[in-house]
């Protein structure tokens, strides 16, 4: 029997087919060929004896949060109450773009902010293609989850739960407060799991704010700074990175404003810690 994955908690996998959930464990021999079924696999399983036999392939997968076959990531970046964090949404667009899947950005906690303050940065992200939303938009964000497996992204404290709360009130997902000293949230989500909202699967998952590139290269890092790809054909060198060669053409445009500085400077901060 097939199903998918939607909850995993300790050892045992939450399987979800035919309108029915499976409480499975996985076979011993996941672990002599390094495989470690995740939520959002697609699984095959026997009803009966409770037990997952077979992983199918994955067209993705994250690492943190650990979910597979994810079409759509969704970033909830909080303007206040944890702060605007550029460096973390820029790490989480490069990680997310590396992985194949479609990032949106969803700016939360707007109502705590002077908005003009933030809309430059907003339609920056806007004009270099990202799909852009601020959390009070509920009917146009609703309609990105439809036939959809999303993972939540971002912060603690950023405002995931209390989103998907108002996207399906019968969640009840738990929020925390923020910590003022620490200038973020508490972890209020212990576990990853697959929940059905919007007429697609959402997954909650723990909260986090730092996050590292596994398994990137300086490159990949470039090469996943999407705006960057529209001028590298124009710089001096023809493997550019942007950084200390003459000639070019991504640092001349930020210098015209063409690229956010920010981005700019976090992308040296990513490539130069590698």
């Amino acid at each position: 029997m097939k199903g998918i994955i939607v909850k995993l908690i300790s050892n045992d996998y939450t399987v979800y087919a035919d309108g029915n959930y499976y409480v499975c464990k996985a076979r011993g021999k996941f672990r002599n060929i390094n495989i470690s079924p995740v939520v959002g696999d697609n699984v095959v399983f026997d009803s009966e004896k409770k037990l997952i036999l077979e992983v199918l392939k994955r067209k993705n997968e994250l690492v943190r949060p650990p979910v597979a076959n994810i079409d759509n990531a969704v970033i909830i970046t909080s303007l206040k109450h944890p702060n605007f964090d550029s460096n973390l949404l820029d790490k989480l667009l490069t990680i997310v773009e590396w992985n194949n899947i479609k990032p949106i950005i969803i700016f939360t906690k707007v109502d705590l902010v002077n908005l003009k303050d933030y809309q430059k940065i907003i339609d920056y992200y806007q004009s270099i293609g990202y799909e852009v939303y601020l959390n009070t938009d509920l009917n146009n964000i609703k309609k990105i989850f439809k036939d959809k497996i999303s993972v939540f992204a971002g912060q603690s404290g950023a405002g995931k739960s209390t989103l998907l709360n108002k996207l399906n009130k019968e969640l009840n997902i738990k929020t925390g407060e923020i910590s003022l000293a620490l200038n973020r949230g508490r972890h209020t989500t212990r576990h990853v799991e697959l929940l059905n909202a919007c007429e697609g699967l959402i997954a909650d998952t723990p909260g986090f704010s730092s996050l590292e590139f596994i398994d990137m290269t300086s490159s990949d890092i470039r090469d996943n700074f999407i705006e960057f790809n529209k001028y590298r054909s124009f710089c001096k060198y023809r493997d550019c990175m942007h950084d200390k060669e003459d000639g070019c053409m991504v640092k001349k445009q930020v210098l015209n404003g063409n690229i956010l500085k920010s981005r700019y400077d976090n992308y040296l901060n990513f490539i130069h810690r590698r």
